[in-house]
């Protein structure tokens, strides 16, 4: 069973703020509840290739894994592969205007899980989207607040 999660959230600023915030690493760990630590394993900047390795804590669990760049086009789209790690994993935002000075943001996990690990997919996936509406919704409070 694949994971597939899509969550949406509209934030009151301009899309080029929402998505220069949100698509910059340094910013992950602000954020995101359960990234713990990003760091860069490739040259700056932020371009398709880009090697990211994280650090996070899920369903209380360590995980390590690298996220390369597939996509990147500011203020559009932005897309992240696990170059290895637990299991294959894409992470896609895209934004778009949602009104005068208003974004509205859509991130997507998905992946394929293998062997044991797709049985907790079910499980795996509520998780995950518990967990993205907290941190879009962090990452709201993060932007409105100025």
């Amino acid at each position: 069973m694949a994971v597939d999660v899509v969550s949406e959230i509209e934030i009151a600023r301009p899309r080029r703020e929402v998505a220069a915030y949100a698509a910059d690493p340094d910013n992950a760990t602000a954020w995101y509840e359960n990234i713990k630590a990003v760091d860069w394993q490739s040259a700056r900047p932020l371009a398709a290739g880009a090697r990211l390795a994280f650090v996070a804590r899920f369903l209380g669990r360590r995980l390590a894994y690298t996220y390369e760049v597939a996509e990147h086009e500011p203020g559009e789209r932005f897309v992240m592969r696990t170059a290895q790690g637990p299991f294959p994993m894409e992470t896609t935002y895209t934004w778009q205007d949602a009104g005068e000075n208003a974004t509205r943001m859509t991130l997507r996990n998905r992946g394929e899980p293998s062997g044991l690990a797709k049985l907790s997919a079910p499980m795996v996936a509520a998780a995950m989207r518990r967990a993205n509406r907290k941190d879009l919704a962090r990452l709201k409070a993060i932007l409105e607040r100025d």
